[in-house]
């Protein structure tokens, strides 16, 4: 069954066209990395499925039910997490939650519960500071636990680890680890080595339109693009060397990090054996001969390229 679906998404800002003819789909209790740059269209899609934006053409569903804008009945089934959350600063931990569960309509004895066991599940039980002291990665801990206080079926989150260190980037991906058993989740970002981590699906949006969907290891497949990597005893000839194998026609890239030089091939095993017949007709001295595993960044350059 499929938590999300959209057909044919259309969105304009005056005269830029900013989704073109989206379509995607996301499974029940599967996360869904939804992959760009900067100004891609990540925001303004997520936006389209909370109703908060109207599309021009097209079609958004949640739990089967289509999505309309401004009448956001959908939303009973959505936790949602903005890139910046906005908090009452004055409050607690445990005093927002019980606001927001107030909000939603839950039972005192629910949100006591609820909160309890959230705080626990966000590494933020028994804290009772306010909020207005709490870091970058305590406030994206509290927005999972309040997004996920009323038992969403989708759970949204817009780029929630981009602002964060290495530590708290760890954190809040081992909580959306272990929130994928509750709940189908859908996050944007462009930090490819997250996506790799915890998404069983992903989409690259490029300028508004979807360039490739499907699981991880089938985009890989399908974008298979495998690296060699040559480090030399001398940095001196890396130049030479790199121009001399960009003329090799199976050669789809190169670049030169001090003495070492990646290629971009598209079956290192076979091709691979060329370009060692190169170094060796031209006495390179080499120190390592390496065959990097295929990367999602790999995927998304060339995508995008």
């Amino acid at each position: 069954m499929s938590i999300l679906e959209l057909s044919n998404v259309y969105k304009r800002f005056g005269e830029t066209e900013v989704i073109k003819d989206l379509s995607f789909s996301v499974p029940e209790h599967s996360v869904f990395g939804f992959i760009g740059k900067n100004g891609a269209g990540k925001t303004t899609t997520m936006k389209m499925i909370l109703g908060f934006l109207q599309t021009d053409a097209g079609d958004i569903r949640v739990c089967s039910e289509k999505v309309a804008y401004g009448l956001t009945k959908t939303n009973r089934n959505i936790g949602y997490l903005p890139d910046v959350p906005e908090y009452y600063s004055y409050m607690t931990p445990k005093e927002y939650l019980h606001l927001c569960g107030e909000i939603t309509g839950l039972k005192k004895e629910e949100i006591q519960t609820k909160s309890k066991e959230l705080l626990n599940l966000v590494g933020l039980e028994g804290i009772n500071r306010r909020i207005r002291g709490f870091s970058r990665g305590m406030k994206q801990r509290l927005g999972i636990a309040q997004a996920l206080l009323n038992d969403p079926k989708l759970l949204i989150c817009d780029e929630p680890t981009s602002a964060l260190d290495p530590v708290g980037r760890k954190d809040i991906l081992d909580i959306l680890s272990l929130a994928k058993d509750r709940t189908t989740i859908v996050f944007s970002t462009h930090i490819l080595s997250d996506v790799e981590r915890i998404c069983d699906r992903i989409g690259i949006l490029d300028n508004g339109k979807l360039m490739v969907e499907g699981t991880v290891n089938e985009v890989k497949d399908n974008y298979r693009t495998d690296t060699l990597r040559i480090e030399l005893a001398f940095g001196a000839v890396c130049e030479k060397v790199t121009e001399d194998l960009k003329k090799l026609p199976f050669v789809r890239s190169t670049s030169i990090e001090e003495n070492k030089i990646d290629i971009g091939l598209m079956n290192a095993q076979e091709q691979g054996l060329s370009v060692m017949a190169y170094l060796v007709a031209e006495k390179v001295p080499v120190l390592r001969y390496e065959i990097l595993e295929p990367s999602l960044e790999n995927v998304f350059m060339e995508v995008i390229r």
